[in-house]
């Protein structure tokens, strides 16, 4: 089916709106910058003193509380509007959010979009092509609705699972969520837009998310959450960076020299400019520590970058120089994406259906697999009765909320507001997308006697699971922008109705649709188990497939389940038990500090803890199952590159992710991702596969420098972080490289 559909999607792509060149690279995108460099320091030049002021500050572009202004009659009602400069050509800026389509902003736009999954959800597809593609398709989306800005890119590695906004990154590698992002990042600038890489950095937590304070070594945050912002910078090249709404080693992250221009600008030479996140100005001299554009000013406790930036640079030569500066990376990233000579045009038709047929792809190769007890799934099609349980499987499908909200035309399925109270409410909605599992089953087995049961009552769910042959339950999670987990249990006595109907039926398969990893208590009581994250527009078809057969699964963990949360480094969130939530507020007077201590496990995030501390996860990084089996064989390696020979052993076509990790260095365990590669067999075909490997895994930073010590090296594949089928090991030389250009 899948691959059927993907033919489909490619005779379709010439006539599809969001077909449009792929973003340069190599020599062409170097000579695109250098043109885009020349360009803006001409029209720099051509400035009034007043001009520069324009494009440092931007408005929210949607009414927000009772005394909220008029907007402009050119903005576009979204997440931003920055005006532009009708004498000079330099068109205003359109920005929308975010990472999984284009935002529904609590119903104000009623048009629609395409929802994508999850981004743990792309994350688990370990597919470059198709998460580029999915970029391609919202970023067609954004353009074809008047927006040249698309605030997508976010990477900020899962080092909590309880994290409120998991659901919206991809995962806890830098490696695998720094490659996924930048090519999610090429694929939404090949329309002329703008793209974002967010939040930079360190943003693991919302609770008391604007004033918690993110503590880490330098070089811990290189080799781990800078490590995947340089890899996504890297391959997408954004126009924008979005900085955070935390505090890093004490300082705003709006407002970190550290940050933004000795990491960003001067160590990596990024050309682009820094946005605010909506309401994180700490205050005019943020502009000195490498902040170029004031976003959502009217969130901010006043308009730093408008009049009193103006009369800085008129009375300091350090605030003029930065200025232009400031205009100067604005203009670069505008003519580098070309938003001049290819203006958006408002009002191109969007063809919904070749659009969901990405966003169900994304579902179908995503969704892992993580138990399947004897053979249980794939259901045989001859099944006669079926019991569905739970998840509002009769009406659609989970999605996270927040900024990343994304709704299909008509709206949700079905809307449950946390609360009514104040002008964030409609963002914080718990909302299903119209995609109903028990419609897509009752489709794929039209002879099947499928009932459902809501599960509010367990006496009733497991009634019905008695009569059926098997029962499936469909069991949730919400997340949301604002909110952090207080725990890793399924909400709503969820566990305890998995528990109560696996007990009644031993042929119980267990759906889960969440915004991370969560405790199973039920788990051995099951006979399978499939983790769907928030799948999208098509989830439910896509999990209907998955469960009949007609897709094989292929998602691979991007996360570690835990089996408890003592494995995890911090048991709590700082501040959970006495932080009043919030949105867009400011922290209250008189808040007590809060302190997230990633030095803890510095930059061995997610699995890499688990192996330093040799916990047994419930399931480890990279895992899933499939329909059918591989074997890897015959790994060669350099310490640059590696070959790996894969065979699909089974009788069924299928895909899996080949996994290469650096296991050892001069005799010291480790473990870390070192490459990975997808890969589809046919039933019985054999396969050399080719993987690089980054050297900035094999080293590590030490001051300004990356050090790779000589030594020997072990790489294993592995069906997973913890299970290694083969090995090489390999005697390579000491290497250093500079990390920071000198100041």
């Amino acid at each position: 089916m899948m691959k059927i559909r993907t033919q489909r999607l490619a005779s379709l792509l010439l006539g599809a709106v969001y077909l449009s060149p792929l973003a340069a690279t190599g020599a062409a995108a170097q000579d695109q910058s250098a043109t885009a460099a020349q360009r803006a320091e001409t029209t720099l030049k051509q400035m009034t003193e007043a001009e520069k002021t324009v494009l440092t500050v931007g408005i929210l572009a949607m009414p927000f509380g009772e005394d909220s202004a008029p907007l402009p009659e050119e903005a576009v009602l979204g997440a931003g509007y920055i005006p532009g400069i009708a004498r000079l050509d330099v068109p205003a800026l359109t920005e929308t959010d975010a990472s999984l389509g284009i935002s529904w902003i609590g119903g104000l736009r009623g048009d629609g979009a395409t929802a994508l999954p999850a981004g743990l959800a792309m994350a688990s597809t370990w597919n470059r092509t198709l998460i580029e593609r999915g970029g391609q398709m919202i970023g067609a989306e954004a353009r074809a609705k008047g927006f040249n800005v698309l605030l997508a890119g976010g990477v900020n590695l899962l080092r909590d699972p309880r994290n409120g906004r998991n659901f919206e990154y991809l995962g806890e590698d830098p490696l695998l969520a720094g490659t996924l992002v930048g090519h999610s990042i090429r694929g939404v600038q090949s329309n002329d837009i703008i793209a974002t890489i967010k939040h930079l950095a360190l943003n693991g937590q919302e609770t008391g998310r604007k004033y918690v304070d993110s503590i880490i070594s330098e070089d811990a945050a290189y080799e781990s959450d800078l490590l995947a912002f340089k890899i996504g910078i890297e391959i997408g090249n954004p126009g924008a960076v979005m900085c955070a709404y935390n505090r890093v080693n004490g300082e705003p992250a709006c407002g970190s020299a550290w940050l933004m221009n000795d990491v960003l600008k001067q160590d990596w030479g990024y050309k682009g400019f820094v946005m605010s996140d909506w309401g994180a100005v700490p205050g005019l001299d943020a502009a000195l520590a490498g902040l170029d554009q004031q976003s959502g000013s009217q969130l901010d406790t006043r308009v730093f970058f408008g009049d009193m930036l103006a009369r800085a640079a008129h009375d300091d030569p350090a605030y003029a120089r930065r200025l232009d500066d400031m205009n100067r990376r604005i203009l670069w990233a505008m003519y580098y994406n070309n938003l001049d000579t290819n203006p958006v045009v408002p009002g191109v038709p969007i063809d919904f259906e070749v659009h969901a047929d990405i966003a169900q792809d994304v579902a179908e190769q995503g969704i892992v697999l993580l138990r399947n007890r004897d053979g249980a799934l794939p259901l045989a099609a001859r099944a006669q009765s079926i019991a569905v349980i739970g998840g509002y499987a009769d009406s659609g499908v989970l999605s996270g909320a927040g900024s990343s909200q994304v709704q299909g035309k008509g709206g949700p399925a079905i809307s449950v507001p946390l609360s009514n109270v104040g002008p964030t409410a409609a963002f914080i909605t718990e909302s299903y997308h119209a995609s109903s599992p028990l419609a897509a089953l009752r489709a794929q087995a039209p002879d099947a006697d499928i009932t459902y049961r809501n599960g509010r009552y367990i006496s009733e769910a497991v009634a019905q699971a008695k009569k059926a042959e098997v029962a499936i339950v469909f069991a949730t999670q919400w997340a949301s922008e604002g909110y952090d987990q207080p725990d890793l249990t399924l909400p709503n006595g969820q566990d305890a109705l998995i528990a109560a109907v696996a007990d009644a039926q031993p042929n119980t398969i267990v759906v889960l649709e969440t915004g991370g990893p969560v405790l199973m208590p039920w788990l051995d009581k099951t006979a399978a188990v499939i983790e769907a994250w928030y799948p999208g527009a098509r989830g439910g078809e896509a999990i209907a497939s998955v469960i009949f057969g007609k897709v094989n699964p292929s998602g691979r963990l991007p996360i570690t389940f835990p089996a408890a949360e003592t494995q995890w480094p911090r048991s709590r969130v700082d501040g959970a038990d006495t932080v009043e939530p919030e949105f867009f507020g400011n922290p209250p007077e008189g808040a007590a500090p809060l302190r997230a201590d990633y030095d803890i496990e510095g930059s061995d995030v997610g699995y890499r803890w688990f192996a330093r501390q040799g916990q047994r996860p419930l399931f480890a990084f990279g895992h899933g199952l499939s329909y059918t089996d591989f074997e890897s064989s015959e790994l060669v390696t350099d310490g640059h590159s590696a070959k790996v020979t894969v065979r699909n052993t089974g009788d069924r076509d299928g895909a899996t992710v080949v996994q290469l990790y650096l296991t050892s260095r001069n005799g010291e365990p480790l473990t870390r991702l070192a490459g990975f590669e997808r890969v589809e067999l046919a039933a019985g075909e054999t396969r050399t596969v080719t993987i690089t490997i980054d050297s900035r895994i094999l080293a590590e930073r030490n001051g300004d420098h990356w050090q790779m010590p000589a030594g020997r090296y072990r790489f294993d594949v592995g069906s997973d972080a913890q299970t290694m089928t083969v090995s090489q090991s390999v005697t390579l030389p000491s290497r250093t490289w500079p990390s920071i250009a000198a100041r």
